[in-house]
């Protein structure tokens, strides 16, 4: 006879997948690490340029394939050669430097608000692994899915270790690792200010546009979803509906 405990429903897990540009903080992560890039010199005054043109757009009419594809291609080749050493110090000195001024702490009381219900807080989001990791450590997150670089002997060649976290590749990721966790997607929740992760949002049970671009506005608006300012009584209102309608869960790690 199997000495497991029988399963509880208060045991299984609730996953919150926050997105991180323009959801958590202002602005594109990848843009600050070329600034930091820029002042160490690794990259050039053309690079941290284009990055500011890209940052520039991303604030103004929000994220496209096209600026997506230059961003993640300028940064794959600034993590060319370096350890991961040098990068987790590299990405926690832009996380002090850029990163932290720039968080929405309206998003990150709501991320606050779903620990405290015993879910778990994952981000999700195309900036590098490293980067976004960090910023899950410092803020006290569960865990950040972020896109991967390859890896040889412990230095980074520049090349993509799978995809972009972006799009509906972040939705199969997110479907994926809910399965893994035996989190039920109806329970789950996310949150996002791009019309590119509407796969993200469809497929989960909650789902809160925050800040959102045109795009993602018009269709929250047509399918009915939370559309959420980043206002203090809008924030107010959402931390009340987490803690009255969200499902507590039972800590088991």
């Amino acid at each position: 006879m199997s000495d497991a405990a029988p399963f509880n429903e208060s045991d299984r897990p609730i996953v919150a997948f926050f997105d991180v540009d323009n959801t958590l903080i202002r602005g594109a992560s990848v843009y600050y690490v070329g600034r930091e890039a820029f002042r160490r010199g690794i990259i050039s005054w053309r690079d941290i340029a284009l990055f500011a043109w890209h940052q520039f757009r991303f604030l103004a009419v929000g994220e496209n394939r096209a600026h997506l594809a230059t961003a993640k291609d300028r940064a794959l080749g600034l993590v060319g050669g370096h350890t991961e050493t040098d990068l987790i110090a590299l990405a926690e000195e832009i996380y002090d430097k850029y990163l932290a001024p720039k968080l929405w702490p309206e998003t990150v009381e709501l991320a606050r608000e779903h620990l405290l219900k015993g879910h778990e807080v994952w981000l999700i989001t195309a900036t590098p692994q490293l980067v976004a990791q960090v910023i899950a450590d410092r803020l006290g997150l569960t865990g950040a899915i972020g896109t991967r670089v390859q890896a040889l002997d412990g230095v980074f060649t520049g090349a993509l270790d799978g995809h972009v976290i972006h799009g509906a590749e972040k939705a199969t990721v997110a479907e994926n690792f809910a399965s893994e966790l035996g989190a039920d997607l109806a329970e789950c929740w996310a949150y996002s200010d791009s019309s590119n992760d509407i796969p993200l949002l469809s497929l989960v049970g909650n789902r809160v546009v925050v800040n959102p671009d045109a795009k993602m506005l018009a269709h929250a608006q047509a399918k009915n979803w939370t559309v959420l300012p980043l206002r203090r009584s809008s924030i107010r209102d959402a931390r009340k509906e987490v803690k009255k309608e969200a499902r507590a869960v039972r800590r088991t790690r």
